[in-house]
């Protein structure tokens, strides 16, 4: 398969695998029938200000694996200044990250080499995320397009590539370019194309398609309509080559290069049973009926979005005015009817949806609103890096959750919560070893999910300060002390209580020996070596 390389590509491909693990501090939590609760929802929804590159890291332990839609509205890379991302790849975050991974040759770059130095690492951690199931989308316009879809066969791989949808952003014409562009990009990939049987759900019944369901003939099957009871003929076989009798005797014959769907036999079995059509008159050319109630029945997903189906930027730049009661500095915001629509062909009613390129909080504001309409119970992850992740992208969550506007314009509030983090210290320091900065709840929640893959609930108590947990016969045990060296041997074995069938301990040195560790059924990990990394 071709790939694309580009100044400082060496430096960022497994770039991913060298980011610190920080730890998510918890800022607040917000619940919609409570305001004044501020302490955590344990929802699932949450909200993370800081770098993306980190946070996606920080997701790792408790989401690897588990997020089931990704949508992302990266920058474009248009090389205009001012827009709320800095399309142009220099902003100070970026530049700063460019110089310490890249080096001194990332001053070299064109905003091309910059953009991909950016984007490839973050989706390798998103791919990592992904469910064997899951799904991505990216929105993306011309400047990027090529580059975008070229790394994204590399790292999703070409055969996972699902469609590229256009959308209509715009409906009227623009007059100062040379061509009057309307349209952006979606780029869809799916983790594991041979995972699922069909990677996007049909679209409900549109109105327009139900009206085509009639039942002229008080079918007791109910309302049906009529498709072609003929096909091309390249793949057929002899036995769907015959004349038709109908059951008034007429005969009818194939069109040239056409065949019958059925064999002579399981054709005369769907005439007896009804399910050919031949006209109120009895004499029509021949049709199958296709029943509103059969299995899967739905619209198959298109590529084309148009703006009346799913919105523009114009009208996504209103909605969020409408919001705040003023203007709100995004140039092109995405509208949430865009998003729920791909939400609705690519999710279930208990799917984690991502966004690490949050912006003004469409993405969370489509998956409430979803929920709403179906009483689903999908959850939101937003990570943005900017200042105003809390000031517009969580207050924008706020006040869709609680309802906003007055008098005529009030809009009723979705309901829900969610939980709002900045990211914290690296739980290793630069050396490998444990960061005492974090906590030691930090570090005991982190050692028991990397362990179980299930959250730490169980406080430390007087009696076993070590013990972490249980899990299905396993007691997990961290033996650490900041600054002193823990020592697993014969005397200090009474940290463990006798309640287990097998035990892991961390501690930093072990002195018994390993036969005697496997009669006591004890797997001992050191500290820091063996904790695990994401």
């Amino acid at each position: 398969m071709p790939t694309l390389h580009w100044i400082g590509k060496d430096k960022v491909v497994n770039h991913h695998a060298e980011v610190p693990f920080r730890v998510l501090e918890h800022k607040y939590g917000y619940r919609g029938d409570k305001p004044s609760d501020t302490s955590e929802t344990h929802s699932g929804n949450k909200i993370i200000h800081g770098d993306n590159l980190e946070a996606l890291k920080a997701l790792l332990p408790e989401y690897e694996g588990r997020v089931d839609c990704v949508y992302i509205d990266p920058p474009y890379n248009t090389g205009e200044e001012g827009w709320v991302y800095n399309d142009n790849v220099n902003d100070p975050h970026i530049r700063k990250w460019l110089g310490e991974v890249v080096g001194v040759e990332g001053e070299d770059l064109s905003r091309h080499d910059k953009w991909l130095c950016m984007m490839y690492p973050r989706l390798r951690l998103l791919q990592l995320l992904l469910s064997s199931t899951g799904i991505i989308f990216i929105s993306i316009d011309d400047n990027e397009y090529a580059n975008l879809k070229c790394i994204c066969d590399e790292i999703f791989g070409s055969t996972n590539f699902v469609a590229t949808f256009i959308w209509e952003k715009r409906k009227n014409r623009e007059n100062r370019k040379v061509v009057s562009c309307r349209h952006d990009y979606i780029l869809c990939y799916c983790k594991d194309i041979m995972k699922t049987d069909r990677c996007l759900h049909l679209l409900p019944m549109s109105k327009e398609a139900l009206s085509r369901y009639q039942n002229p003939d008080n079918d007791p099957r109910g309302l049906w309509k009529s498709d072609p009871a003929t096909a091309q003929a390249g793949h057929a076989t002899e036995s769907q080559f015959y004349t038709l009798i109908a059951p008034n005797g007429k005969k009818h014959t194939l069109p040239n290069g056409r065949c019958w769907l059925y064999t002579e036999e399981v054709m005369r079995q769907a005439i007896a049973d009804r399910r050919i059509w031949f006209g109120e008159s009895g004499n029509n050319v021949p049709r199958k009926k296709t029943y509103l109630n059969d299995k899967d029945r739905g619209l198959t997903p298109e590529t084309i979005l148009f703006a009346a189906d799913v919105a523009t930027n114009e009208i996504a730049k209103n909605n969020l005015k409408n919001i705040f009661s003023e203007q709100i500095p995004f140039t092109t915001p995405k509208p949430f009817q865009l998003i729920e629509h791909l939400i609705q062909i690519a999710t279930d009613d208990d799917s984690i949806i991502l966004d690490s390129f949050a912006g003004s909080g469409t993405t969370a504001h489509s998956v409430l609103d979803v929920n709403f309409n179906t009483k689903g119970n999908r959850k939101f992850i937003l990570i943005e890096m900017e200042a105003y992740a809390e000031s517009i992208t969580a207050e924008r969550i706020r006040r869709v959750i609680k309802g906003y506007g007055e008098g005529k314009k009030a809009v009723e509030g979705l309901g829900g919560s969610f939980d709002y983090y900045e990211l914290g210290s690296p739980l290793f320091n630069e050396d490998g070893n444990l960061n005492e900065q974090v906590g030691i709840g930090k570090m005991r929640e982190y050692i028991y999910y990397t362990e179980t893959h299930d959250y730490l609930t169980n406080q430390q108590t007087v009696d076993y300060p070590y013990l972490l947990d249980y899990k299905d016969g396993t007691g997990y045990f961290f033996y650490y002390e900041p600054n002193e060296i823990t020592t697993l041997s014969y005397d200090t074995l009474n940290i463990v209580p006798k309640t287990a069938d097998h035990y892991v301990i961390y501690a930093d040195i072990c002195t018994i020996s390993k036969e005697q560790l496997a009669q006591l059924n004890i797997t001992f990990k050191k500290i820091p070596r063996d904790i695990n990394r994401f």
